[in-house]
């Protein structure tokens, strides 16, 4: 995880639009958000993860917000998906950079799936993101984490931190977080995980998880036997990829 963590950092600092940005902003006030949960369960929305191409067309009413993001790195993988996001945020606040993340699920309160500096976002700002959200769905539908995640977008263009980790769900290509193009894209690990919606074996699902990479961008990958599937996809795609035992240890 440490070496995932520093070349992703390594590579973020690299991108041209990198803004380093210190400190960090006041409070907001709190405000029990347990009935705006209650009417979007109520209103139907479903617990699934996916996908990203019901969700794209809503971030043109939003304002397109994935248009303002700082650089961006995407975390996916079977496991270790929480501690690589921990890392970059810890290495990013011994840098003195400002950092937004996203990940899920969350432990005690929703609010700690974004965090602006380790901090989760405040009640009232939350809430103003979910109504911007539910503004610009109208009729269409949504699941849960598709819901969250235009929230979190956001929230993250709003605040414009230096840099956004964001926490892919399930998979990759199809998850809603890819509608965001990853600057730096790190697979932590490869297991059989939601087959039924990733597929049968390794194969399937490292090219389903290596969905986030783009072209000409670095692409990390933890484990140090990846499947042939990924190595084939990163080619495909024209990304930079590396992987543990053979490009770093």
């Amino acid at each position: 995880v440490a070496s995932l963590c520093l070349l992703a950092v390594a590579w973020i600092g690299l991108d041209p639009r990198f803004n380093v940005r210190l400190g960090r902003d006041d409070e907001r006030p709190e405000f029990s958000n347990l009935a705006w949960f209650a009417m979007l369960f109520s209103a139907g929305l479903a617990s699934g993860v996916l996908y990203w191409a019901t969700s794209e067309p809503l971030l043109h009413f939003q304002g397109n917000p994935h248009l303002d993001m700082p650089p961006v790195i995407h975390i996916a993988g079977t496991n270790g998906k929480g501690s690589t996001v921990a890392v970059i945020e810890g290495l990013m606040a011994a840098l003195g950079i400002s950092v937004a993340s996203y990940s899920s699920p969350h432990l005690f309160r929703y609010n700690e799936r974004v965090r602006f500096d380790g901090r989760p976002v405040g009640d009232a700002e939350l809430i103003e993101a979910f109504q911007v959200v539910e503004d610009a769905r109208r009729d269409t539908g949504l699941t849960y984490f598709e819901f969250g995640t235009l929230a979190a977008l956001t929230l993250i263009a709003r605040r414009a931190p230096s840099v956004a980790v964001l926490e892919v769900g399930m998979g990759g290509r199809l998850d809603a977080v890819n509608l965001i193009d990853a600057d730096v894209a790190v697979i932590t690990s490869i297991g059989l995980d939601h087959q039924a919606w990733l597929g049968a074996d390794r194969e399937a699902i490292g090219r389903e998880k290596a969905g986030i990479f783009r072209r000409g961008k670095p692409a990390i990958c933890g484990e140090d036997a990846p499947p042939q599937s990924l190595i084939a996809a990163a080619g495909e795609l024209g990304a930079d990829l590396r992987y543990a035992g053979r490009d770093f240890r």
